[in-house]
């Protein structure tokens, strides 16, 4: 098993990254929240999931441990392949995943391409117990900043903002101003951010 890739970027998209290391290049299949957390960088760290089938070796590629431990877990249940837990985490941040399933909230993870009722549902059921041990107790507190944060990313994605560009842009705004502001103020300064 590969358990991660160190080199250069050698070709980096919203779905693949090639990783130059040593001269061979390891072609890795990406969610779009590993590509956002690159995206800026020359060369770095993929940590690795080998996906094997009759037919095929695919190589999944993430940016952070708990992103590649999230993607096995999803994988394990009946159901849900690799390129739907891929699709899963490039519509979903793994906390908001982590989140819908320790909440039993199927809606959300039906709103994810590929993903239907009954999915959603033994998605819930079997990992529900798993993910809540491992849960952060501040990924299920939501603060008033969080919903503002929120909603906000919602706005932006509906008027056709990419979500990494619209999360950017409203992190940045956060940051530069007071954390109590309004949801108008936030939206249309993000906007003038991007």
């Amino acid at each position: 098993m590969i358990a991660f890739v160190r080199g250069k970027f050698a070709v980096k998209n919203p779905a693949q990254v090639v990783v130059d290391v040593n001269g061979v290049g390891y072609e890795c299949q990406v969610s779009l929240n590993t590509y956002s957390a690159i995206s800026n960088q020359e060369s770095g760290q993929l940590y690795t999931y080998l996906h094997i089938t009759e037919n095929n070796q695919t190589l999944y590629g993430f940016s952070e441990p708990s992103e590649k431990e999230l993607f096995t877990q999803l994988i394990s249940v009946s159901g849900v392949g690799a390129a739907t837990a891929r699709m899963m985490l490039s519509g979903l941040k793994p906390d908001e995943i982590i989140k819908a399933i320790v909440q039993s909230n199927a809606r959300l993870l039906e709103s994810v391409k590929g993903i239907g009722r009954k999915t959603a549902e033994r998605l819930v059921l079997e990992l529900k117990d798993k993910l809540s041990k491992n849960l952060n107790d501040s990924i299920l507190t939501s603060s008033v900043t969080n919903k503002v944060e929120n909603d906000a990313l919602t706005a932006l994605i509906s008027l056709g903002i990419p979500r990494p560009n619209a999360e950017k842009a409203i992190k940045n705004v956060i940051e530069a101003n007071d954390s109590n502001i309004q949801l108008e103020e936030l939206i249309k300064k993000a906007l003038k951010n991007i």
